[in-house]
C-alpha cells in the first residue's frame, strides 16, 4: 500500500505549491519589477487624473508620473477620468479595494465627492487633492490640497489689462471683452471668471459675454467664431487657458481680424492662462497672445514631499499654493499691485524662447 502513501504526499505537495502561488496579495505587486524581498517597501499611490483636455493637464500628469517612480520608491496606479466624475469615483473605489497607501485626486469639478472621500477616510487612506479644489461638508475628508490660486491668477490678468488701458489712455467704456471660460464648475473656471468679472464691474468695462470653451482649442475656436459674428466691437478676448487662446486666434484671423495689442487700431487683444509649453511662448513672441498668467502644473514634487512628511508622522499644511508668474511681450506694464502685494511682470523676448 506504499503507493497510497506516496500519492497522498504528492497531493499535499501540489496543494502547498498552489496555495503559495495564490497567496500573493496587493502588496506583492512589485515583485515583478525585480524587487523580490522588498515588495512592501514601495509606497503605492493611486492617482485619479480628470483627463487630458489640455497641454497643462498633460504636463501635470507627466509631473506625477516622473515623481512617483520605482526609482523613487513608489508604485503609481494611474487612472484617466476622461472628463467624467463618475469615472473618477469608480477609480477611487478601485484604489480603496486595492488598499493603496495614498490617493491623489485631480477633480473634474468641485462638488459631489463627500460619499467617496468618506469611504477613503473610513479605509484609513489619506487623500491629497491637486489642482482643482473640492467642495465638501467636512474638510477632514482630505488631508491637504496642492494647486494654484485661480482667483489671484484672474486678478493678475485683469489688473494687467487695467494698467495697460490706463497707460495707453484707453477709456474704461472702450474695453469690450468676452470671456472664454473653462470647464464649468471647475476651480480654475470659477476663480478666473471671478477675477475678470470683479475687475469689469470695478473698472466699468463692457463684459459682453461669458461662454464655455471647455479648456480646448476646438471649442475655443468655435465659440469665438460665433461671438465675432454676434459682436463687431470685441477688442479683448480673455481665454481661461492657452488651448482656448490658440483656437480663439485661429477664429480671429479667419475672420480677417488681427490678434495683437493695438486695441485702438482695431486689433483684438488675447489674454490667456497657463504658459506651459513652447507653442504658448511662440504665440506671445509673435505678438498674438499679449499676456499670460502662469499656472504651474508641476505638482508631482510637492505631492511627493507631502507623502514623505506623512510617512514620518508629520502634518502638512492644509492649503499649499504653488508659485506662479505673469508674462507679457509688451513692456507697458512691468509691475502689478494687488491687495497690497506686488507682482513683477516677466517680459518675454526672442531669446527667452524655450
Amino acid at each position: 500500500m506504499c503507493w497510497k502513501k506516496a500519492l497522498a504526499i504528492a497531493v499535499i505537495f501540489i496543494l502547498c505549491i498552489f496555495q503559495a502561488g495564490c497567496s500573493g496579495g496587493f502588496h506583492d505587486r512589485n515583485e515583478s519589477a525585480g524587487q523580490e524581498g522588498a515588495a512592501n517597501d514601495y509606497i503605492v499611490v493611486g492617482f485619479s487624473q480628470l483627463g487630458a483636455e489640455s497641454d497643462w493637464r498633460n504636463e501635470n500628469t507627466e509631473s506625477m508620473k516622473s515623481s512617483f517612480t520605482e526609482e523613487n520608491g513608489y508604485t503609481l496606479i494611474f487612472e484617466d477620468g476622461q472628463q467624467k466624475q463618475a469615472n473618477q469615483i469608480r477609480a477611487i473605489r478601485m484604489f480603496i479595494q486595492q488598499e493603496v497607501d495614498y490617493i491623489v485626486l485631480a477633480p473634474v469639478m468641485e462638488t459631489g465627492w463627500d460619499t467617496v472621500l468618506q469611504e477613503a477616510k473610513d479605509a484609513g487612506i489619506p487623500v491629497i487633492i491637486v489642482d482643482r479644489k473640492v467642495d465638501v461638508s467636512d474638510e477632514g475628508l482630505f488631508t491637504c490640497w496642492v494647486g494654484s490660486d485661480f482667483e489671484l491668477e484672474g486678478k493678475k490678468a485683469a489688473e494687467w489689462l487695467n494698467q495697460y488701458a490706463t497707460e495707453k489712455g484707453i477709456e474704461s467704456g472702450d474695453i469690450h471683452v468676452v470671456n472664454i471660460q473653462g470647464t464649468k464648475g471647475s476651480s480654475a473656471q470659477i476663480g478666473r471668471t471671478k477675477g475678470l468679472a470683479d475687475a469689469a464691474r470695478a473698472n466699468g468695462w463692457d463684459l459682453m459675454a461669458e461662454v464655455i470653451g471647455d479648456f480646448t482649442r476646438a471649442k475655443g475656436k468655435e465659440v469665438v467664431e460665433s461671438l465675432l459674428k454676434q459682436y463687431n466691437n470685441i477688442n479683448v478676448v480673455y481665454c481661461e487657458n492657452d488651448n482656448e487662446a490658440f483656437g480663439a486666434i485661429e477664429a480671429i484671423e479667419e475672420a480677417g481680424r488681427k490678434a495683437g495689442s493695438n486695441i485702438a487700431g482695431g486689433e483684438i487683444m488675447v489674454i490667456s492662462f497657463d504658459g506651459v509649453n513652447e507653442e504658448a511662448i511662440q504665440y506671445m513672441l509673435d505678438g498674438k497672445i499679449i499676456c499670460i498668467a502662469e499656472c504651474n502644473p508641476l505638482h508631482g514634487p510637492r505631492v511627493q514631499a507631502i507623502i514623505e512628511l506623512l510617512e514620518k508622522g508629520g502634518t502638512p499644511e492644509k492649503w499649499q499654493y504653488v508659485d506662479e508668474e505673469i508674462y507679457s511681450v509688451d513692456e507697458t506694464v512691468k509691475r502689478l499691485t494687488i491687495e497690497g502685494a506686488d507682482y513683477e511682470v516677466t517680459i518675454l523676448r526672442q531669446k527667452d524662447k524655450k
